[in-house]
């Protein structure tokens, strides 16, 4: 519409949401400043937006996965930073897509001039998916289970993995159905606050869990090799519980999570693994933000007097693989993961274990903006995530790597 600058992204413009693009501006003027700005508008209708300045080359022509931001959002070569610096316009909200079967909608403009907004050069729209093409999402209810399945297209078969999120609770979908769109039958498994699961369970039934591994274990599309899961936070800890109690898990991803029970005691067959005590009253408050830091509620996870909390994972037969952020400001999350990783190291077993500094709690598919501080779902708090923005979003794409090479490893 008579733009004096062309705007692509490359190779397509349609993508998968964990896919990097090249971004690249033409028709400007040799050595022109410019400004660039990216903006998202979730599901609830809320903005989030990056920008960054740029100056094109003697061409007129701007690669972002060449050319340095001078100032914005970030500094530097970062051909993926008009995505993960995604800030919202109103504080403490978390970029998460309830709906995989839409894609967000990512629009690109070029503005002449530093920080200046008001003449547009160019513009086009990225379409960022969380469904591959021809990927099936199907809802699960049979028995207890409250679950969405997403399989791949073909007859495969493939391995099967269950995706695990944290005691924020809710049916959470997107990892699950990008894990899918790579490769692998994913059930991603709802177990507190959701339909009729309640928010603070008494009690989690590790059969609640075994019926899912029976699940994904029956469908005609999963390799008999055995079953993955990968869990966050509190769905961590619960990877860690199936791997040893479950011979159906062949390998478990834990992702900022702990090497004991937290929160809910879980009942097995025949045994219950109770609660790592912990003290609220040992919550920071900050005093102008109400932002809660959670780190220190734990009693010391080295005192003999807990370790009827702990996981016994060197009894498992599993293959494991530990991610943690060193800038957690939410659990010490990689303090509980060395623990995990010497019990395993001692008993000779297998394990991988790697540690992003910089990165928070919240380690996600790659793309996804970091999340300092937002509202627990559960606990209706604002909580202290931490990380920083440029490791974080490495930290995430390395991460994400690893998991799936890890599992077609194993499975």
């Amino acid at each position: 519409a008579g733009m004096a600058a062309r705007v692509s992204v490359l190779p397509s413009p349609r993508c998968l949401f964990d896919d990097p693009v090249q971004i690249r501006v033409a028709g400007l003027q040799p050595q022109q400043a410019v400004t660039l700005r990216a903006s998202l508008v979730d599901e609830s209708g809320e903005l989030f937006q990056s920008h960054a300045l740029y100056r094109a080359g003697s061409s007129g022509e701007l690669d972002l996965s060449r050319s340095p931001a001078l100032g914005g959002s970030y500094l530097g070569v970062e051909p993926m930073g008009l995505l993960w610096a995604l800030q919202s316009k109103t504080p403490y909200k978390r970029l998460a897509k309830r709906n995989v079967l839409t894609p967000f909608c990512v629009d690109l403009e070029v503005y002449e001039g530093h920080g200046d907004t008001t003449r547009l050069l160019g513009k086009c729209t990225n379409e960022r998916w969380f469904l591959g093409e021809g990927v099936k999402r199907i809802s699960v209810r049979e028995g207890r289970l409250r679950a969405t399945l997403f399989l791949p297209p073909g007859p495969g078969p493939f391995p099967g993995l269950i995706d695990l999120y944290g005691s924020g609770g809710g049916l959470i979908e997107y990892r699950a159905s990008l894990l899918a769109s790579r490769g692998f039958v994913t059930l991603a498994l709802a177990y507190v606050s959701f339909e009729d699961i309640p928010a603070m369970p008494e009690i989690l039934e590790l059969s609640y869990f075994e019926e899912a591994v029976n699940f994904l274990q029956k469908q005609q599309q999963v390799k008999d090799t055995g079953i993955g899961v990968l869990g966050l936070s509190k769905g961590g800890d619960l990877a860690l519980s199936m791997a040893t109690f479950l011979p159906g898990i062949k390998a478990a991803v834990s992702i900022s999570g702990s090497s004991f029970n937290s929160f809910v005691p879980l009942k097995g067959d025949g045994f219950t693994i109770p609660v790592h005590p912990y003290d609220l009253g040992r919550m920071k408050i900050g005093d102008e933000s109400g932002i809660v830091d959670f780190s220190d509620v734990l009693d010391d996870h080295m005192d003999p007097a807990t370790w009827d909390c702990r996981i016994p994972v060197e009894r498992s037969l599993a293959k494991f693989l530990f991610l943690s952020g060193l800038d957690d400001k939410n659990w010490k999350s990689d303090l509980y993961c060395r623990d995990a990783v010497q019990r395993l190291q001692q008993h000779g077993r297998e394990v991988e274990f790697y540690s992003y500094s910089g990165a928070g709690h919240l380690l996600e598919p790659p793309y996804l903006p970091l999340c300092k501080v937002s509202i627990h779902r559960v606990l209706g708090m604002l909580v202290h995530w931490g990380g920083q923005w440029r490791e974080h979003a490495k930290a995430q794409e390395d991460a994400w790597r690893r998991i799936q090479t890890f599992f077609w490893q194993h499975l």
